[in-house]
């Protein structure tokens, strides 16, 4: 019988609260992330060693400001020259992957957990998780929501308070609540 991580690694439902497994990785991560907001300005480099322990991957010239919560960390890759401003929650009970040059504004999350319609099901303390994709050169705005599943292509603007709801395509600017994409880029 497969483990809640299992299941939850697998996308399917699975239960966080119950695991110890999953309770004392959260735990892990939540010292990381608490030491990690705490250092004073100029800590940089303490900064990048705390990634580099919570995360999967910190590619070169990546940064995080503080105000950084993630559930896990070892599901979180970043590309090269990747900046996440100020306020940035990553809830990654799956894999959130960002390609190179991807630049977030502050107060933006990135939710791969979901909880089921049902009732009962979600009564019972069961969520799922679906992975989150970012391509390179990519924009987002602040305040942008980023659910369950999706995936952002390749050179996107993501406009500020958008909530992205489904995968959008190459090139696109993206906006509104839920986002839709207003107009492809094209080379000037």
């Amino acid at each position: 019988m497969p483990t809640e991580k299992q299941k939850m690694l697998a996308g399917e439902l699975y239960n966080a609260a119950t695991a110890n497994e999953l309770c004392n990785e959260r735990y892990c991560a939540q010292n990381y992330c608490f030491e990690f907001n705490q250092l004073s300005p100029g800590h940089t480099a303490e900064r990048l060693a705390i990634l580099q322990k919570l995360l999967n991957r910190v590619g070169q010239d990546a940064m995080i400001m503080p105000g950084f919560w993630c559930d896990y960390g070892y599901n979180i890759t970043l590309g090269d020259h990747f900046f996440a401003n100020f306020n940035c929650v990553m809830l990654d009970a799956a894999p959130i992957q960002f390609g190179n040059h991807v630049f977030i504004g502050p107060n933006c999350g990135f939710y791969t957990s979901g909880h089921p319609l049902d009732i009962k099901s979600r009564n019972m303390g069961l969520e799922y998780a679906k992975p989150i994709t970012v391509g390179n050169n990519v924009w987002i705005g602040g305040n942008v929501a980023v659910l369950p599943g999706v995936c952002i292509g390749d050179n996107c603007v993501i406009a500020a308070g958008s909530v992205i709801t489904q995968s959008i395509s190459d090139d696109a600017i993206v906006m509104g609540n839920p986002g839709k994409i207003k107009r492809i880029l094209t080379e000037l």
